[in-house]
């Protein structure tokens, strides 16, 4: 059972993490509707196989921190200015007028799925955090397979929030900026509560 949790951890994480209307999954959404659905699930798999890696790179630091008794604490700090600061983020985003850019239909999609992914700075503090947290309350196991497990999940998770875009592109165009406020808005107090809540672990 432990195995197909940490599983669902890494594609409940990616798939809510990247569900907000920005760079990937708004790239996929156009991408869908002036291209076409085959090149725009490409740049989502291309996309997801950063993910992967960048799941891959956060766990890895988490282990290595958790390791270190010494610094957990100091993380644990980390962890709640990480939520802050994702907080601000996302609230900043929801206050934001989305206005999707046509995308150039020429080039590779999968590379630029690729790139466009590893130039996203927030996904390896994104995943760092949430894998302390859930450490911390003895939900995620940072070792062999678990490690592999949550990573595998993370990149289905993201390719099915790409696919949710994708799928649903010629509905989300028409209300992206209502969709993009109201989920901004429930990411920043979710962030909040996460870092209000370690905040108050902490100091108990």
């Amino acid at each position: 059972m432990d195995y197909f949790n940490h599983i669902l951890y890494g594609i409940f994480m990616a798939y809510f993490g990247l569900i907000s209307p920005g760079m990937l999954n708004m790239t996929a959404l156009k991408i869908r509707i002036n291209t076409g659905k085959l090149e725009s699930v490409t740049f989502a798999v291309g996309a997801s196989i950063v993910v992967f890696f960048q799941a891959g790179i956060a766990l890895y630091f988490a282990d290595y921190f958790l390791k270190n008794p010494t610094v957990v604490e100091t993380l644990k700090i980390v962890a709640v200015f990480v939520f802050f600061i994702l907080s601000i983020f996302f609230f900043s985003l929801s206050r934001k007028k989305l206005n999707p850019k046509t995308t150039n239909a020429k080039g590779n999609f999968f590379l630029k799925g690729m790139g466009m992914s590893a130039i996203n700075m927030l996904a390896i503090p994104f995943y760092l955090g949430l894998s302390i947290y859930l450490t911390s309350i003895n939900k995620l196991i940072i070792e062999q397979p678990y490690i592999l497990l949550f990573v595998f999940g993370a990149g289905i998770g993201s390719f099915l929030i790409f696919y949710t875009y994708i799928l649903f592109a010629n509905i989300i165009i028409k209300k992206v900026s209502y969709i993009a406020k109201n989920i901004n808005l429930l990411l920043a107090l979710l962030f909040l509560l996460l870092g209000i809540f370690t905040m108050i672990k902490i100091l108990k």
